[in-house]
C-alpha cells in the first residue's frame, strides 16, 4: 500500500482501505477506482491523504468499479476540455509566456533591460489571438487553475481577463491593447515583496499585510524607474487597482471618480482571478461563491457599469459546465437565471430542472 496525498491522486488509482471523512462518514470502500470527480469529492471533504494500491499489485476482479455510481457518470465537460488538443497547446504556449514575464520582469527591475510595451504586449498576444471566443479562453483558464497560480499566471489571467471584460463594454483598438497591459503589468510591484512574506501559508500579521500593500506603489515606481513609454492609463491602474469605489480600498483611499476606468476594470479582473485562484494558504473558491460575493457586495465596491457586464457575461462561460452540489449530488448547468446569476438551472440524475434560485438550501460548491 502506498499512502497519497489527496493532490497527487489521479484517476484510475485503486484505494487500498474504506476511506472515510473526518467526521467518520463512509466515502468509498477499499478497491474503489477513483475517477476525477472522487478526487473532487475528496478534497472538498477536507480529506489530505488516502493509501492506495500499487499498480503492479492491482487485481481487476476485486475493483469496485460501478458505472451507476454517480461519480463514474460520462466525462465532465471539464474533462473532455483537458483532454482536446486546444487545451494542450494552450497550456504549452501559457507555460512558455509565464516564464518569459518573469524573465522580463527580472530584466525590468535588475535595470538590465528597459521595459518594451509593445513587445511584452506581442508575446502574450497568442493567449487570446488563437482562442477566436471570450467562451474558449475561458475554457482553457478554468482549466488551467490547479496547474499554475504564480504571480506571472495571475497576471496573465488577469490581462487576459480585463481585455475580455473591455470588449464586452465595447473597448477597442490600441485602447483594448493598453487595458491588457495593464492587467499584465498590474502587479509588478509584488516583485519587490519579501516571497516569503507572500506565500506565507499562516495568516498575515498586521506588519505583513501593510508591507504586502505596499505592492502598488512599488509597481509605480518600477515603471517610473525603467524610463519606459508606458501609457498613463497603464501607471493609473498599477497604482490603484487595489482601491474601491465605496473608499475602502489602498493604497490612497480613493473613492468613486477619482479612480481611473482602467484600474476599475482590472481591479474586477484581478478579484476574480485571485479567489477562483489556489493559493497557499487556501484552495480556490467556487467561482459561484465568487460571483455570489459580488452580488451581494460588489455594487459598492466596484464600477457598476463595468461589473454587470463582467458578471453576465462570465456565468455565460460555466454554461455545459459539471458541477458539484453541497448536499453531495452532481449535475450539469443548463440554464442561467439573469436575476441571481449565482443560482442557475441544474440538471442531476434525481432532477431535470433543478432551479437553485428556489431552493436557497442547495448551492454549488465546486465546478468538476
Amino acid at each position: 500500500m502506498i499512502k497519497t496525498a489527496t493532490k497527487d491522486l489521479s484517476a484510475g488509482m485503486v484505494t487500498a482501505e474504506p476511506v472515510y471523512s473526518k467526521t467518520g462518514q463512509l466515502l468509498f470502500p477499499a478497491n474503489t477506482v477513483l475517477t476525477s470527480q472522487q478526487i473532487t469529492y475528496l478534497e472538498f471533504y477536507g480529506v489530505e491523504s488516502i493509501t492506495v494500491i500499487p499498480e503492479k499489485d492491482i487485481n481487476d476482479d476485486s475493483l469496485d468499479n460501478d458505472s451507476s455510481a454517480p461519480e463514474a457518470e460520462q466525462e465532465t465537460y471539464a474533462q473532455k476540455v483537458k483532454k482536446s488538443r486546444k487545451f494542450h497547446e494552450f497550456k504549452v504556449d501559457y507555460d512558455k509566456k509565464t516564464t518569459m514575464l518573469k524573465d522580463c520582469y527580472k530584466q525590468v527591475i535588475d535595470k538590465k533591460e528597459p521595459l518594451d510595451p509593445d513587445a511584452l504586449l506581442n508575446q502574450v498576444s497568442s493567449l487570446y489571438s488563437n482562442h477566436l471566443t471570450s467562451l474558449s479562453v475561458f475554457d482553457m483558464l478554468h482549466n488551467m487553475r490547479q496547474i499554475d497560480d504564480t504571480t506571472y499566471a495571475h497576471c496573465i489571467n488577469v490581462a487576459i481577463i480585463s481585455r475580455m471584460l473591455g470588449e464586452w463594454v465595447d473597448i477597442t483598438g490600441e485602447d483594448l491593447e493598453a487595458l491588457t497591459l495593464a492587467g499584465l503589468l498590474h502587479d509588478i510591484g509584488k516583485c519587490l515583496i519579501d516571497p516569503k512574506i507572500l506565500t506565507k501559508p499562516e495568516p498575515l500579521t498586521e506588519e505583513e499585510y501593510r508591507y504586502v500593500k505596499e505592492h502598488p506603489n512599488l509597481g509605480l515606481k518600477i515603471l517610473t524607474d525603467s524610463n519606459s513609454p508606458v501609457d498613463k492609463r497603464i501607471r493609473s491602474a498599477v497604482l490603484m487597482h487595489h482601491e474601491r469605489c465605496d473608499g475602502s480600498g489602498y493604497p490612497a483611499g480613493r473613492k468613486g471618480d477619482t479612480i481611473s476606468d482602467f484600474a476599475k476594470i482590472v481591479a474586477i479582473a484581478d478579484v476574480y482571478d485571485a479567489m477562483t485562484s489556489n493559493r497557499c494558504y487556501r484552495k480556490g473558491i467556487c467561482p459561484f461563491e465568487v460571483i455570489a460575493t459580488f452580488e451581494r457586495k460588489g455594487f459598492d465596491r466596484y464600477e457598476t457599469k463595468y461589473l454587470l457586464p463582467f458578471l453576465h457575461h462570465i456565468i455565460d462561460t460555466y454554461i455545459g459546465n459539471s458541477v458539484l452540489l453541497n448536499d453531495g449530488s452532481s449535475g450539469k448547468i443548463i440554464m442561467i437565471n439573469r436575476q441571481f446569476l449565482s443560482r442557475p438551472v441544474v440538471s442531476t440524475a434525481a432532477v431535470t430542472y433543478l432551479d437553485l434560485s428556489t431552493h436557497p438550501e442547495l448551492y454549488i460548491q465546486a465546478i468538476i
